[in-house]
């Protein structure tokens, strides 16, 4: 309770439950434009990776001149140039969109860096916990913004959306008075730096490894399963709640992953969990349609999810240099390997059906589950609290 009555903590978390609902009204959105699947496509891989990508340049940057800028200049930036994407029409409106996505990229690891100071501070060092609570508050944008997009475009059209960005304009500055005092972030001393440099090398090839397949088989699921709903025969409401209920269980098992990685093993926790996680998938691949899956697709989202503050907590401890750029780092290769793995995953479908990528998509979770074993905490102990 005292995280969520620290008014930094909250200013982050709201400020990224507002950038999530940004970047998850975006596929609602280019829909209601008119777009086809093949340019919905590219452009969302255009979009993700130019997120993704200069993630770690504006790590690098925020450990250098402070949080506070990139920050709410990340919300405030997405407010402007999406408002620009609504205003302008055709082809200027959607590279106002793609600009927009550099807000999402500034803001996300200068956000989680906060998140996982305010957990060291006032939650006795969970900074696993904290941290899962931070991205449940995106994940929960992830889950409202699509349906709160649609109903808007439904009622009043394009020019109801311009709620979104009148909501985020409060939101920025409310997070630009929080951070007025532009704390640094903690570098790590010469003995920090000396044991971060004897572990980076095989701890990120192994975080590499796990981070991708968690977050490739994240993005079949979520992108992919609403495709497969209709297919089978389903409507809108049904292939939609499909989605939100992945997103929603991947919410609420980012939280749980959290709070038990900061009390117990977090590389058995993460064995487990993506070791579970097969068991909805492959059973989903299974049945076809049926009512199952909406107890099978929630737990997918839950037992995937709960790997992902994880990974970016190690990434935090163990990446050389500061921690916004280990965190830029860490999220800009979640996401874009996650985007990438996606175009691969999209033409099998095609080629040989969905119940062949789930199946293939059990099969990535079961190879990351031992290679999640391999992150030995022992050697991180040392690096663990940066003052």
């Amino acid at each position: 309770m005292s995280l969520f009555l620290d008014s930094i903590f909250s200013s982050i978390a709201l400020s990224h439950f507002m950038v999530d609902t940004f970047n998850a009204s975006r596929p609602v959105l280019l829909t209601y434009l008119g777009l086809s699947e093949s340019q919905i496509a590219l452009f969302s891989s255009i979009y993700i990776w130019a997120s993704a990508l200069t993630q770690p340049v504006f790590g690098w940057i925020s450990d250098r001149i402070g949080p506070r800028w990139l920050a709410a200049g990340g919300v405030l930036w997405m407010t402007v140039f999406y408002s620009a994407a609504l205003f302008f029409p055709g082809n200027t409106g959607l590279a106002c969109l793609i600009i927009a996505a550099f807000g999402s990229s500034a803001f996300h690891p200068v956000g989680a860096v906060q998140a996982t100071l305010r957990g060291r501070d006032l939650l006795k060092g969970r900074e696993t916990t904290a941290t899962s609570l931070f991205f449940m508050a995106g994940q929960l944008g992830h889950f409202i913004g699509p349906i709160m997009t649609g109903f808007i475009l439904a009622s009043y059209k394009i020019p109801g959306l311009f709620i979104v960005p009148i909501v985020s304009i409060p939101v920025g500055f409310a997070l630009l008075h929080q951070l007025r005092a532009n704390q640094p972030h903690p570098k790590p001393d010469q003995t920090h730096r000396s044991n971060r440099a004897q572990v980076s090398l095989i701890f990120i090839v192994i975080l590499a490894l796990v981070a991708a397949l968690q977050s490739w088989a994240q993005s079949n699921m979520v992108n992919l399963i609403p495709k497969y709903i209709k297919d089978l025969g389903q409507g809108a409401t049904i292939y939609g709640s499909m989605a939100g209920l992945f997103m929603g269980g991947s919410a609420l098992g980012n939280v749980f992953g959290g709070y038990f990685g900061d009390r117990y093993s977090k590389r058995f926790i993460a064995a487990g969990v993506l070791f579970l996680s097969a068991i909805p998938i492959y059973t989903a691949s299974l049945i076809g349609w049926s009512w199952w899956l909406y107890l099978l697709i929630p737990l997918a989202g839950a037992f995937t999810g709960a790997v992902h503050s994880i990974m970016v907590v190690y990434a935090q401890r163990i990446i050389p240099g500061g921690m916004a750029l280990a965190s830029g780092l860490a999220l800009g290769f979640i996401f874009s390997s996650g985007a990438l793995g996606l175009l691969f995953s999209g033409h099998l479908a095609e080629l040989y059906g969905f119940p062949f990528v789930l199946t293939m998509t059990t099969a990535m979770v079961l190879i990351a589950s031992p290679l999640a074993l391999l992150l030995k905490e022992p050697e991180l102990k040392n690096i663990q609290n940066l003052e």
